[in-house]
């Protein structure tokens, strides 16, 4: 692209550039930090947003990147600044890191709209960091590119791979049942985590940076570059580099992010059979650009794009190998004929352009299109008198058995309920049962946590059961597995029908024709609905009273109700 702006016409240049008091207070502060008037001024000044943090594992190395995306600002000609933004870590953060995803989307805005820069790199991994830095790039809209932090190495435990999340949700199922010891657990622990980087599963981490590039909205091949991989300084380099490219070109996320743009993040979510948490995050981040994502677009592109990702937890590799497999560019170039490849990407070149010399290498991994794992997508959509604005299954990591399923509900009124009561020997439950969670949503978790794939009561495993039909109004990690269905929406906190589930209510699941049906008369309901008293409220201070206030439910991607519209954000005055 032909370059568009002249110095002057920077967003920098009225807080250093013009002759007025303000600006001299201003240049005279950049030189309190050891800087000359000519580094900032009349160049392009870049943002390094950065969420590393000493608690976020994920995350730990970004300190370090962000050196290297500097040494590629200047080479470019401009004037890097690291701001620190909140780290969600997903292993730390309660009740839910999902509540604190707006926030962190409302700081990048606001540092973004307040500071003196004219573009940012963004950078984070970690599941939540995704979607909230390019929610906040969004709603700012001035150039912006996104570095994932990269998949952590695959584990080690006596010679086998071991993927996080989903291998230790494995082995502590085998240790409760158990057929493993508490020195295997042990071992297990000490070798599922050996560096940074996020999951090395296909988890919400690897999904969200995966579409990412699909938006258009990373460089090409940046999104699954080992953490510790050389590539990836060189790829922050490159970042450093094409962002100071991208401010004097003007190219801005509503110059990429178009509805063809989501509708290829869709279809890749559903090739890598991505995390389920995906649905949620690309509706909000489309909401940033004015553009309704409905579920059944989820759905319909379900039903035409082929499982290609041999990766777990609904295959058998890791990130690791699915990298060096080719990558992304490699999943997409099997696909090509399902992808709008007129779309533009961050490097200015239409993302058909950027798959031309992409290279399929270990067809075990990646699976070409004549060899898929599944002819389908790995999500599906479900409706009925249980979910009448909708839930999700993800089909590829269940039990083909379970998918068209008719059982007893076995009701847990919260997450506390059930603790106290899935493993009681007298659990009145059996493999036909269809276990219920209430009260996990967007304002029951609240924060709709990871609850989603709850245990095995005990007294089933020692049977050997390792799998039931689970629904709940909660969201479910990526690494996990499972006939779990999520999102449930409405929630029961706001007197969705999963309010008024009771023991013995027969559910009916059926996934093929996409129904999710509570087996209960309608009158019987509305009575059950008239009985119903309305949960207190969690919060009544703080962000957390803000955040009841305004989340919307699932099906619009629990984004905050003034925060989910392309109205521009205002930028300051400078006086």
């Amino acid at each position: 692209m032909s370059r568009k702006l002249e110095a002057e016409q920077l967003r920098s240049y009225r807080w250093f550039g013009l002759d007025t008091m303000p600006a001299f207070s201003h240049r005279s502060r950049m030189k309190q930090t050891g800087f000359r008037r000519e580094d900032f001024t009349g160049k392009p000044v870049i943002a390094i947003v950065n969420t590393w943090s000493e608690i976020n594992p994920c995350n730990i190395h970004l300190r370090d990147r962000a050196e290297f995306v500097k040494r590629g600002v200047w080479q470019a000609g401009g004037f890097p600044v690291e701001i620190p933004a909140l780290s969600i870590t997903e292993t730390f953060m309660k009740p839910s890191p999902m509540l604190y995803r707006n926030l962190l989307a409302m700081d990048t805005e606001e540092a973004l709209r307040s500071l003196p820069v004219d573009g940012a790199v963004l950078l984070g991994g970690c599941d939540k960091t995704t979607p909230a830095l390019l929610m906040g790039a969004i709603s700012m809209n001035i150039p912006a590119i996104y570095l994932p932090g990269g998949p952590m190495l695959r584990g080690n435990w006596n010679g086998k791979p071991l993927g996080s999340g989903t291998d230790m949700r494995k082995f502590w199922t085998e240790r409760c049942a158990g057929t493993i010891t508490d020195n295997d657990l042990l071992g297990v622990e000490d070798g599922i985590a050996r560096s940074p980087g996020f999951c090395m599963t296909m988890g919400t981490a690897s999904t969200m940076t995966a579409l990412s590039e699909a938006l258009g909205m990373t460089l090409p091949g940046a999104s699954s570059i080992p953490a510790v991989d050389s590539n990836h300084p060189r790829m922050a380099m490159d970042c450093g580099r094409r962002i100071v490219e991208m401010v004097w070109d003007d190219l801005k996320p509503s110059d990429i992010l178009t509805r063809e743009a989501f509708e290829n993040a869709i279809a890749v979510d559903m090739a890598i059979a991505g995390s389920t948490n995906a649905i949620i995050h690309l509706v909000a981040l489309a909401g940033r650009r004015g553009i309704q994502l409905d579920l059944e677009v989820f759905d319909r592109i379900s039903h035409r794009v082929p499982v290609l990702a041999n990766i777990r937890p609904s295959g058998a590799f890791l990130m690791e190998d699915f990298y060096y497999a080719g990558g992304l560019r490699a999943l997409m170039s099997e696909m090509r004929d399902l992808l709008h490849l007129d779309c533009i990407t961050v490097n200015g070149e239409t993302l058909g352009n950027n798959l031309n010399d992409a290279r399929l290498i270990n067809q075990e991994v990646i699976r070409p299109r004549k060899n898929p794992i599944a002819p389908s997508g790995g999500t599906a959509i479900l409706r009925g008198s249980l979910a009448p604005d909708g839930a999700v299954i993800k089909t590829s990591a269940a039990t083909p058995r379970l998918l068209n399923h008719t059982g007893p509900a076995l009701v847990f009124k919260n997450y506390d309920d059930l603790e106290a009561r899935i493993d009681h020997p007298d659990l009145p439950a059996d493999e036909n049962t269809v276990l219920v969670l209430q009260s996990a949503g967007p304002l029951g978790g609240p924060g709709m946590p990871e609850w989603g794939m709850f245990p095995i009561p005990k007294k089933l495993l020692d049977k050997g059961v390792r799998d039931l039909v689970r629904i709940s109004d909660a969201r479910m990690s990526g690494t996990a597995y499972g006939t779990c269905v999520l999102h449930v929406a409405p929630e029961s906190h706001v007197g969705g029908p999963l309010a008024f589930v009771q023991d013995g209510d027969h559910i009916r699941l059926d996934a093929e024709a996409r129904k999710l049906d509570l087996l209960v008369a309608p009158q019987e309901l509305e009575a059950r609905r008239a009985r119903w008293t309305k949960p207190a409220a969690r919060y009544e201070r703080g962000y957390g009273a803000l955040y009841l206030e305004r989340v919307t439910q699932a099906n619009r991607g629990c984004d905050f109700d003034f925060l989910g519209s392309a109205a521009p954000t205002a930028d300051p005055d400078i006086h």
